[in-house]
């Protein structure tokens, strides 16, 4: 858990691109669903992260964040135990992102890896703007004005949860020390009784002297486990057993994600832009028409020539919908010939068109009450800016901001 941080907090967005294919629901909304049972979860829509490459195409963006918002909720993502919002919406992410933008060296921002990546993938597109350098620090502020303890990421992703703990250490480095420090974190582990007190002492001499991981992690826990210090007190006391200041903006970790397994029908990783996706609410007849095409083993030119599953597109679509008993039995029949393409299709159009029917009709249900979508979204929001602006009352303090 990020010093801190009193709630297992996590923080995950999506850009709108519109409806979702199987791409996002095994690469991302399957994980989302597992991780809003486990932790205190707030979901929302990168409206403004659209902007950065899409800005020229306004018209299409409040489309797709209601299509996306409808198909995470379809796929059972659940707004009574994860918060839903619209990053806009929430004006303090702007706030902090400006006021982080005051500290960060332009060098941290040039060197994020995605930053040259995607200047050259999206070439047709003018990204020499300010807006698009400064995306990065727009994900920090994301995740900071919330002390999310955790972000879910891809490893393409991790430099991003790096630059955000890195603009967090500086933040608190030049705003964490407030006059008398020392002292009011000396007060504070007084309160703790003498056995505790005692033990916090031996665990920060042990870190600070020793550079003790182990004994950083087991005072952490002490600190979070305490009744009788104030918040105050405890962010103060973090900052201290580390020998910084108070942690105002507490450093996220990183949360792995596993690597989402999900093939286009080409073979190619799953994507609108290689039109070889899927849609979670595509028609069945034309699911089913997109699986019965999709290429295979070119060594079979003929039913009667055996194939290599391995080379085939379509095995590693097995891999991820078949048992054990159906893989075994594609293997046989495709290497002997024993059965042809298409009745190796049949029993993952069979599996695809079972899971995708009951997300169709749920999104159903909610394209007929656009105000129960819409007012899943406010009471989101409403919550999450809650939490925002605690933040910023206390970033704001911080910076001298906070005017009587």
């Amino acid at each position: 858990m990020a010093a801190g941080s009193q709630i297992t907090r996590v923080l995950s967005g999506m850009r709108p691109t519109g409806r979702l294919h199987l791409g996002h629901l095994h690469g991302v909304l399957k994980n989302w669903i597992e991780l809003q049972h486990s932790y205190e979860c707030l979901f929302f829509v990168a409206d403004w992260h659209a902007l950065t490459t899409h800005y020229d195409e306004p018209e299409i963006i409040e489309e797709n964040v209601w299509d996306m918002v409808i198909d995470w909720l379809a796929c059972g993502v659940n707004p009574g135990s994860a918060k839903l919002f619209i990053q806009s919406r929430v004006p303090e992410h702007a706030e902090l992102h400006l006021l982080l933008s005051m500290i960060t060296p332009l060098g941290w921002l040039e060197r994020v890896p995605t930053y040259k990546d995607q200047q050259e993938q999206l070439r047709e597109r003018d990204l020499a703007t300010y807006g698009f350098l400064g995306y990065p620090l727009l994900q920090s502020a994301d995740i900071l004005v919330y002390k999310a303890a955790y972000v879910p990421v891809g490893e393409d992703q991790v430099a991003h949860v790096e630059l955000t703990r890195e603009v967090a250490r500086r933040f608190n480095h030049l705003y964490g020390r407030e006059p008398g420090f020392e002292e009011k974190a000396e007060r504070a582990i007084a309160k703790m009784g003498k056995k505790n007190a005692r033990l916090y002492r031996e665990l920060r001499r042990q870190y600070q002297e020793q550079g003790d991981e182990k004994a950083l992690e087991v005072a952490r826990a002490l600190l979070e486990s305490q009744q009788n210090i104030s918040i105050g007190d405890r962010e103060r006391l973090y900052g201290y057993l580390e020998g910084a200041g108070r942690i105002i903006l507490p450093e996220p970790q990183a949360l792995l994600t596993k690597a989402a397994r999900m093939p286009g029908l080409d073979g190619q990783k799953m994507s609108k832009s290689y039109g070889n996706t899927i849609a979670l609410r595509e028609d069945p007849g034309e699911v089913e028409k997109k699986l019965r095409t999709m290429p295979t083993d070119p060594a079979r030119v003929r039913r009667t020539d055996p194939g290599d599953p391995e080379k085939c597109p379509v095995w590693r679509w097995h891999q991820i919908y078949s048992d054990e008993a159906t893989r075994q039995w594609v293997q046989q029949g495709c290497t002997t010939a024993g059965i042809g393409c298409l009745d190796c299709k049949r029993p993952l159009i069979e599996a695809v068109l079972a899971e995708l029917k009951p997300i169709r009709e749920r999104a159903r249900e909610y394209e007929e009450d656009p105000a129960a979508v819409r007012a899943i979204i406010n009471e989101g929001t409403e919550a999450a800016r809650d939490i925002a602006r605690d933040t910023m009352d206390e970033v704001r303090k911080a910076m001298g901001l906070a005017y009587r």
